[in-house]
C-alpha cells in the first residue's frame, strides 16, 4: 500500500496577527508550516514591538465592536470565528471590560498565541529575519511582514514589483496606571451603558472637562512639542488612526465630536451639568492595573505629554505605563500587484497578508492572515479554492484590495464597514409584516447584510 507523499511546508514570513493567524490554519489543515519571525534575533527590533512574542498587539488593544447584527467588525468577528481563528479565539479568552468593544489583555493575549502556535506539531517557529527575497525554493510562502517590514525586505519587493510602496504614520496611545486616577473625579460608565461580550457595562473610564478645561486642554496640545520625522514629511496620516493633535489642528470642536465627545455619559456626581468634553479610558490588561487613552495617540514628545495629558481632570497626578508614538507604516499598491488570491502578480509565489496589503486594523489584518493560510494550505494540497463572497466581510476585504476602489483614484488602506459589502434595499417591514420607520430602517438594513454574510461565509465554508 502506498501513502501520499507529505504536502511541502508553506513558508510564512512574519509573526505578527496575520502571519500568526494564517500559519493555525494552514497547520489545521494538516499542512506543516515554518513561521519565521525576526524578533527574538539578537539586535533585530521593531520601533513599535517590546516583546517577541507572536501577535504583539503595538497601539491599541481593542479588536472594536464585538456587535455581528449592527457593526461590520463585529460582523468580522463572527465570521473569523465560523473559521476557526486562534486570533478570535485568544481574544475570546483574554477579555478585558470594554463596553460594546472586545478589548483584550495585550500580554496574556500574545502569550497564548504563542503557547498554542509552539504546541502544534505542525508549526515550526523559527527566530530569524529574512533580509530580500525568500529562497528560490520556497514554492508557497506568505508575507505577513505587516507595516514594520524590514527595509531589505521591502526593498527587495519594490525592485521586483518596479513600484514605490505607499506609506503613512500610525500614532500609539499612551497606557496609564489605574492607581494614579483620581476616582473622585472619574468615574466608570460605558457609553449609554452599552454593555460588551464580557457583559460590563460600565468598562471605560471618564474625565470630565468643562469649557474652561477643554479650552486650555487644546491650547496645550497645538502648543506643546511634537516628534518631527524629516524624511517622512509628506507621508500622510491614515484618518483611522490621527493623532490627536492633528485632529486638534482640524478645529477647535474637532475632538469634543471626536474620541472626546460627552454623549451617553452621565457624571454621578453632577447629573445634571452636561461636561463640554470627556475623556475615556479603556481597561488595557485582565488585572484592571492599566487603561489606555481612548483615541488619544499623539506624536507628542514625551516630556509634553506627561505635563498636557496630566491637564485632564482625574489625570493630575497620572503616571504613565507607556508614553505614546509614531512609527510608519508601508503597504503595497495591492490592486495592481496582487491577484485574487492574494499573491503577487510578478512572483506568484509569494501571497501577502495582515496590513501590507491595504487592509487597516487588527483584525482586519488577522483576516487576511486567515484567508491566505487557507488558500496557501488548499495550493499545498493540490485544491482550488476561491476566497470567500464580496456579501462576506472577508470577501468584501479581498475586493477592495484587489480592485474595488475608484478607478483612477489612489489606493488607500481601509478598515471593514458595510459600504464595501454588495449594497441590500433598506427594508420597510419587519419579519412580523410591522412597519419599520425610517430612521430605523438603516440599520434594519445593516442587520439583513449581517445575517447575508454569515449565511454566504457557511455555504462557502462547508464547500471548501
Amino acid at each position: 500500500m502506498t501513502t501520499s507523499p507529505s504536502p511541502s511546508p508553506v513558508h510564512v514570513i512574519g509573526g505578527g496577527l496575520a502571519g500568526s493567524e494564517a500559519a493555525w490554519q494552514i497547520a489545521s489543515a494538516g499542512v506543516p508550516v515554518i513561521l519565521h519571525e525576526m524578533r527574538g534575533v539578537p539586535g533585530v527590533k521593531t520601533d513599535a514591538h517590546h516583546t517577541d512574542g507572536l501577535a504583539e498587539l503595538v497601539c491599541s488593544n481593542s479588536f472594536r465592536s464585538d456587535d455581528w447584527e449592527y457593526n461590520a467588525v463585529g460582523l468580522l468577528h463572527a465570521e473569523m470565528r465560523a473559521l476557526d481563528s486562534i486570533i478570535m479565539a485568544c481574544g475570546d479568552a483574554h477579555q478585558v471590560p470594554a463596553g460594546g468593544a472586545l478589548a483584550v489583555d495585550r500580554e496574556g493575549f500574545s502569550q497564548a498565541v504563542t503557547a498554542r502556535l509552539q504546541a502544534h506539531p505542525l508549526v515550526t517557529v523559527v527566530r530569524e529575519e529574512i533580509a530580500g527575497l525568500p529562497p528560490q525554493d520556497w514554492s508557497n510562502v506568505i508575507v505577513a511582514t505587516g507595516p514594520l517590514t524590514s527595509p531589505a525586505l521591502a526593498d527587495a519587493i519594490l525592485k521586483t514589483t518596479g513600484e514605490e510602496s505607499l506609506s503613512f504614520f500610525d500614532a500609539i496611545a499612551p497606557i496609564v496606571h489605574a492607581d494614579s486616577i483620581d476616582f473622585d473625579i472619574a468615574w466608570r460608565q460605558s457609553r449609554y451603558d452599552k454593555e460588551g461580550p464580557g457583559g460590563d457595562a460600565a468598562a471605560y473610564v471618564n474625565c470630565p472637562m468643562d469649557k474652561a478645561q477643554y479650552e486650555a486642554f487644546i491650547d496645550a496640545l497645538l502648543d506643546g512639542p511634537k516628534a518631527e520625522f524629516k524624511d517622512w514629511e509628506n507621508v500622510p496620516y491614515f484618518d483611522g488612526c490621527l493623532p490627536i493633535e492633528v485632529m486638534a489642528e482640524r478645529g477647535r470642536e474637532t475632538l469634543r465630536h471626536g474620541p472626546m465627545k460627552p454623549v451617553g455619559l452621565t457624571n454621578p456626581r453632577d447629573p445634571t451639568v452636561k461636561p463640554w468634553a470627556i475623556v475615556q479610558l479603556r481597561q488595557d490588561n485582565a488585572l484592571g492595573t492599566l487603561f489606555n487613552m481612548v483615541g488619544f495617540q499623539t506624536k507628542l514628545k514625551h516630556g509634553a505629554q506627561t505635563d498636557v495629558f496630566r491637564m485632564i481632570p482625574g489625570l493630575h497626578e497620572a503616571q504613565f505605563a507607556r508614553l505614546g508614538g509614531l512609527h510608519r507604516n508601508t503597504f503595497l499598491n495591492s490592486p495592481r500587484l496582487l491577484d485574487r488570491q492574494l499573491r503577487l502578480k510578478a512572483m506568484p509565489r509569494l501571497r501577502f497578508a495582515g496590513q501590507v496589503t491595504g487592509v487597516e486594523g487588527y483584525v482586519e489584518s488577522a483576516a487576511m492572515g486567515l484567508l491566505t493560510g487557507r488558500l496557501a494550505a488548499a495550493q499545498a494540497l493540490g485544491r482550488d479554492l476561491s476566497p470567500p463572497p464580496p456579501e462576506t466581510a472577508i470577501g468584501a476585504l479581498v475586493e477592495h484590495i484587489t480592485g474595488g476602489h475608484l478607478e483612477g483614484s489612489k489606493f488607500q488602506p481601509m478598515n471593514i464597514n458595510y459600504g464595501l459589502l454588495p449594497p441590500l434595499e433598506a427594508p420597510r417591514v419587519d419579519a412580523d409584516g410591522k412597519r419599520i420607520p425610517p430612521k430605523e430602517r438603516g440599520r434594519a438594513k445593516k442587520r439583513l447584510m449581517s445575517v447575508r454574510a454569515l449565511e454566504a461565509l457557511k455555504t462557502w465554508r462547508d464547500a471548501s
